[in-house]
Parts: C-alpha cells; structure tokens; sequence
C-alpha cells in the first residue's frame, strides 16, 4: 500500500479530471488519489467511477450531496486517509494550477527532510504566478502579507492550497475546532498546526492559473478571509493549543528547505 495520498476536492472539473489523475498515477512516487465531489452536475463523478474500474485501489471517491465548502470537504478527506492508514495526506486542486510533478518535492521535504508540514508556495523565492492578471496577483499576494501581519504566521504562502500533512500533524488536531469552510480554511489550518508546534517549510512551486473550466475564486471569498482572520487571532487568545510531540526526524529549518529546492528547480 502507498503511504502518500493526494485528496482532490471537485466540483465541475469533467474537463481536468482525467487528466489530472493520469498524471499523478504516472509520477515516480507512488500516490494514490481521493477525490472529494460535491455532487457536480457535470457528470465528474461518473468520470472518476469510470477510472477506479482502471485504476483500482489506488483511486478512491467520497460522494457528497452538494456544495459543502471547500473546508469541510478537506476535513473529510482527511478523517477518511487517516482511517485509511496513510502516512502523508496532500491538498491539491484539480485545474493544473498545481503542477502535480512538485508533489514530489512536496513528499521529499517531509518524507526525507523531516518537516512535518511542507507548502508549495508561490511566494517564497518572489512570485511565481502564471496567467493570472495583474490584479489578482496583486490580491492574492497582499492577502498573505495581511495573514501574516495579523497572525504572525513565519512563512510567505499563507493562503497556498498545495500542502503536504503528515499524518502525526493531522492526527494532534481536533477537526471540530476547525470552524471555517471557505478560502479562510486555508488559513486556520496552518495557523492551528503551526501554533501546535509542528515544523512547516515552504517549497517553491509555479502556480499557473487554470485553462480548462470555471474558477471558483470570488470576492466574497477573499472577504471571509479578511474578516476570518481576525476573529482567528482574538480566539487563538482564548484557546490552548497542545504541543506536539517530538518528532522522529530532526527538524529542517525553513531556511534549509529553500535552499534545497530551489537548487532542485535549477537543476531541473
């Protein structure tokens, strides 16, 4: 059995569907999916059923009713990996905009590191953003710089859904302490585990902005992330966050693993 496994949430992603689970099943660690639909319309479901007749254990399917967030849809995942046996759990979108060959790096920095959490971040050697206008660039980058500000979180991605967990950091939280579903989920769970104790390092990725479906980025969203923000900082003075326990690797700095990989990209 695969110790990693990459959770995919969807909601309409017929036309990267296929696509995206053939590329992770190709890569050279071995990687089993979980993909995570909340009742797309567009026939998703009936694509990825058609794959596990091909693939077999290797990709699994939690089938939800309908629209349920981003968060909860993650939440579940997770519950059902660790049930699972899985050693480390991975977030990753659907659209390409992650390119899933750094799931490699992502897994190497935890695996062979010894980071408990590693981050495919778009900040952490400049901005490294393709397709998107400059607009958005701008929005997504001074809303990490906000969460950080207000969180004092250490790291330069703070929103990046691209995440390796590893199942000792997944298994000390307490998912019902996790309160929100949408943009800001990306948030709480870094700031919850980080505030735990665990060690986080980022590892420079290229985000490319999709070509293929719909976007499910809003205004709305980044507003519950403003606004979530704060409300997480005044609780987190409220609440005891218990340490984590030493772990079995000697921990790497965020510095080192920065080093590491973007040497990996020149040499690539």
């Amino acid at each position: 059995m695969s110790k990693n496994i990459v959770i995919i949430p969807t909601y309409n992603e017929k036309e990267n569907i296929e696509a995206i689970i053939r590329k992770v099943f190709s890569l050279e660690v071995d990687f089993h999916l979980l993909i995570v639909d909340d009742g797309s319309p567009d026939g998703t479901a009936i694509i990825v059923k058609k794959l596990q007749q091909e693939f077999g254990h290797r990709l699994h399917m939690i089938e939800r009713s309908g629209k349920l967030g981003l968060g909860t849809a993650y939440i579940t995942g997770f519950k059902y990996c660790l049930e699972q046996g899985y050693d480390y759990i991975y977030e990753m979108d659907a659209d390409f905009s992650h390119n899933p060959e750094d799931l490699v790096r992502l897994y190497h920095a935890c695996a062979i590191d010894g980071a408990d959490i590693s981050i495919g971040s778009r900040y952490v050697s400049g901005v490294n953003v393709v397709n998107w206008p400059m607009k958005r660039v701008l929005m997504s980058y001074y809303a990490s710089k906000y969460v950080q500000f207000i969180t004092g979180l250490p790291f330069n991605d703070t929103t990046a859904g691209f995440v390796c967990y590893s199942r000792r950091a997944l298994a000390h939280l307490d998912f019902d302490k996790i309160k929100f579903v949408g943009y800001a989920f990306q948030i709480e769970m870094k700031f919850t585990i980080w505030k735990h104790g665990f060690n986080i390092v980022e590892v420079p990725i290229v985000f490319t902005d999709r070509t293929e479906g719909e976007s499910k980025m809003s205004g709305g969203i980044f507003k519950e992330a403003v606004i979530g923000v704060i409300k997480l900082k005044v609780n987190s003075f409220f609440r005891k966050f218990a340490p984590c326990t030493a772990p079995q690797q000697e921990k790497i700095s965020i510095e080192e693993t920065k080093k590491k990989t973007e040497a990996s990209l020149v040499e690539a």
